[in-house]
């Protein structure tokens, strides 16, 4: 499969079977956090940047034996919003699996673009992201393509929960030093009573970012935050869960691909991998022991432990 990867235990979505519709590091931002490293392709043109007709048959493929699945996500390694064929992919999905909830992470660029919005109604849950509200404080973290403000990022988040009737998860990422002063977490708090979010959901450094100077925020550093959100349902994002009842195949071919296409797209250490892909800690080290042979990890040391990730080509 090219297009989709996993299904992954996610930290918020449970067992998701992700979607990955454009080229790595294509976005609109240029986040200091991304765990995706730093955009390689800054744009906010959209484009057919996979063939539409190829996903689908990917997810025809891979969903005509109805697998057990919390949610299908389109996320990846890039903005998701910028590939011109969003809208009719999830059409697709809840023509002919309504069963499955569509889930879209989003960086919330593109939603001040009335198509874009449009694009995305039929998803069941849309997580965008907020991190700040001043137009300095946005521009340090995000790092946007021209054209692209903190201001255009409000109206269309605004604009999108008055037209969308499912929920709205909004994400805000903490980076210590810039977002966290009172004043900039006052004008979150307003604006998450603009947009009437179903939840708001508090995230900090979990892996390695784009910047070295990112720090994660310490767990009292969260729970002051929270307290900034009052009224609002808050979560902090954790790790995720144990295997439960998820399903994977367990050839060691499979685990592999699965090892390779969780990797690449986010940096992730032993146990990382072993909740999300539902294996043991002998079998993924093996995996790594394997990929590290052939020359293809980067190892990165923070304070949670050890983080693989395959090494981008140049």
């Amino acid at each position: 499969m090219k297009h989709l990867f996993g299904p992954v235990n996610s930290r918020r979505l449970g067992i998701s079977l992700g979607i990955d519709l454009v080229p790595f590091k294509t976005c609109s931002l240029n986040c200091v956090y991304c765990e995706c490293g730093k955009t390689s392709k800054l744009t906010t043109s959209p484009a057919e940047f996979a063939s539409t007709d190829e996903v689908i048959a990917e997810l025809r493929m891979y969903l005509d034996s109805l697998p057990r699945l919390d949610a299908i996500t389109f996320s990846g390694s890039g903005e998701p919003t910028l590939h011109s064929g969003i809208g009719r992919i999830i059409d697709v999905i809840k023509d002919e699996f309504p069963g499955y909830t569509v889930v879209v992470l989003t960086n919330g660029t593109l939603l001040w673009r009335e198509a874009v919005r449009r694009s995305l109604l039929r998803a069941d849950i849309i997580v965008p992201s907020l991190d700040a509200v001043s137009e300095d404080a946005f521009k340090k973290i995000a790092r946007p393509a021209p054209g692209v403000t903190a201001k255009r990022l409000m109206d269309g988040l605004v604009g999108l929960r008055d037209e969308f009737a499912g929920k709205l998860l909004l994400e805000i990422f903490i980076v210590p030093g810039v977002n966290d002063t009172d004043a900039e977490l006052r004008l979150l708090a307003e604006a998450c009573g603009r947009i009437r979010p179903e939840r708001v959901q508090i995230n900090s450094l979990d892996r390695p970012g784009a910047e070295k100077w990112v720090e994660p925020l310490s767990a009292e550093g969260l729970e002051r935050i929270k307290g900034f959100f009052q009224g609002f349902a808050v979560d902090i994002i954790g790790k995720p869960g144990t295997r439960g009842d998820m399903e994977l195949a367990r050839k060691k071919s499979d685990l592999t691909m699965a090892v390779t296409a969780t990797i690449e797209r986010r940096p992730s250490t032993i146990d990382d991998l072993c909740r999300a892909l539902g294996a043991s800690a002998g079998e993924v080290e093996t995996v790594i022991a394997g990929l590290s042979s052939k020359g293809l990890l980067e190892v990165n040391e923070l304070r949670r432990g050890t983080f693989y990730s395959i090494k981008k080509r140049d």
